[in-house]
Order: C-alpha cells, then structure tokens, then sequence
C-alpha cells in the first residue's frame, strides 16, 4: 500500500467503529493533506476501544513515515542555556524530542484531547504517538477508578514518538488570579515528573510549558516556577543528566532565556573558546 491507501484504510476502520461520524467525513476533500487531517480528527474523536494488530501496524507505518519525514532532534545534544550544563531551551514541536521522557499537559481524564485536530500539546502528542497511547491511558484510569489529580504523575510508553516514554501530568487551571494552590500544583508538576523520571532511572526530560495554554497560567510566572523547581531538584543525587524546556511561542523562549541567563550562558562560552 502507497501512503494514501493506508490512510483511507485507516479511516475506514474508524468510521466502522464509530458509524455517527460518516456524515461529518464526506464533505472532506480527497487530497493527501484533506484525508490525512480527517484520519487525524477521527483519531481524536475515537474513544477507547481493542485495536486491531492490523490497524496498529498500517497506523504505526503511516506514523513512523511521518516522524522521520518531520526530523529527530536529540535532547542530549542540545546545548546548554544554563549554568547547569543539564539545562537546555528548545523551541520546536515537541514530537519531534528523542527524549527518554516527555511531558504531556494532561487533563483530568488523561485520555488525550478529543477535540478534533486541536492545537494543544495534548493533541499533538497523542496524535503522533498513535491510538496506543489513549488505550494505555485508559488501562491506568481504569485501574484507577477516579479523575487524575493535579500536580502528579504518570509514565507511559511513547509508542510511535521518538521519546521512549511519556510523562502525564495535570497541571492547575487558572481562573482569576493565580492561588498558594495553584502555584504549589504547579511545582509538584515539575516535581512529580523528574521524580518518576528518576525512579525509572531516566536521563532525559523535556517538558513542554504546563498549565500555560489553554489552562491559563501566565508564562512569566509559570516559568519562574519550572526553572526553580527543576533547578532544585538537579541540585540532589539523579539518574537525570538532561533536562530541556521545551517551548513553542516567542514569548516563552524569551522569558526562558532570560531566567536561565542564555545571553551570559553564551557570552562565557565565546570567552572560553
């Protein structure tokens, strides 16, 4: 099968499991780009549900074409923007991070967003980590049995992600002004994660910026908050030997920058040259 063919396989396949969206695909184009963004929004809208090892291995081909095509960035190689030569700033897609972990801003149910192609960090990462990862999610809420509290953590594998594994955690969301509360849930975010990250014997995190987005943080303190806490916690013993904050607006690699001091970071590096 060509790439197009896989992509109508898939969507056939969901649109038998889940018959209610018919209606809703057939005005969509017939082009590459057109069918592939409704394979997407069919992906995201399915829920949890036995996949099929022939659906897995058509899906998993389409998306493994798809990372290559989109490049592989090495969280160990990044440089440093720190005086901690761990810390590094990456501004890009984070599905892209061959990280041992990546975080994922979940919500409570952390079964991924069902918002059909949304923009999201919790779209993008299920979308190309594969149905998987919300059938793994699913496993651990069942397990469960309630909504998953904020400023936790939880590890799944990364499936078709470069990264070996995900890091799920839930971070407050802000509505008026920020609390005590929402600032120590913040914290224990960040905590929780590298914690977990540690206990798997871990070396390398990316985080993307929690709570900022569609939770409504503000950036500024919000990134107070993460470099303190990560800062801290490389400050103990830990199997962690990379941690990259990983951004994808403007405003964020600039309040990253100048709280992790990357101007003078680069200038003493030219020095030492």
């Amino acid at each position: 099968m060509n790439r197009m063919e896989k992509i109508h396989f898939l969507i056939d396949v969901l649109l038998e499991e889940i018959p209610e969206y018919r209606p809703i695909a057939l005005p969509f184009a017939q082009d590459e780009v057109s069918q592939r963004r409704l394979l997407r929004s069919l992906m995201n809208v399915r829920p949890p549900m036995p996949l099929t090892s022939e659906f897995l291995k058509i899906q998993d081909e389409v998306l493994s074409e798809e990372r290559e095509e989109k490049g592989v960035i090495r969280a160990e190689e990044l440089p440093s923007v720190s005086a901690d030569p761990r810390i590094s700033l990456w501004q890009g897609d984070i599905t892209r991070l061959d990280a041992d972990a990546i975080v994922d801003a979940a919500n409570s149910q952390l079964l991924g967003c069902f918002c059909p192609c949304h923009g999201c960090i919790d779209n993008a990462i299920h979308s190309a980590a594969g149905l998987q990862l919300r059938e793994a999610c699913h496993q651990i809420m069942s397990r469960q049995g309630r909504l998953e509290p904020n400023g936790q953590a939880r590890l799944t594998q990364g499936y078709n992600l470069p990264a070996k594994y995900v890091l799920h955690t839930v971070g407050p969301v802000i509505r008026g002004r920020v609390s005590r509360q929402d600032r120590a849930e913040l914290a224990s975010c960040y905590r929780s994660c590298l914690e977990l990250a540690a206990g798997h014997k871990l070396s390398s995190v990316a985080f993307c910026c929690i709570s900022t987005g569609e939770f409504h943080f503000p950036n500024q303190e919000a990134a107070q908050i993460a470099v303190k806490t990560v800062t801290e916690f490389l400050q103990g013993e830990t199997s962690i030997r990379k941690v990259v904050f990983n951004v994808f607006k403007n405003i964020d690699k600039e309040i990253y920058r100048t709280l992790l001091g990357a101007d003078k970071t680069a200038e003493t590096g030219a020095e030492r040259g």
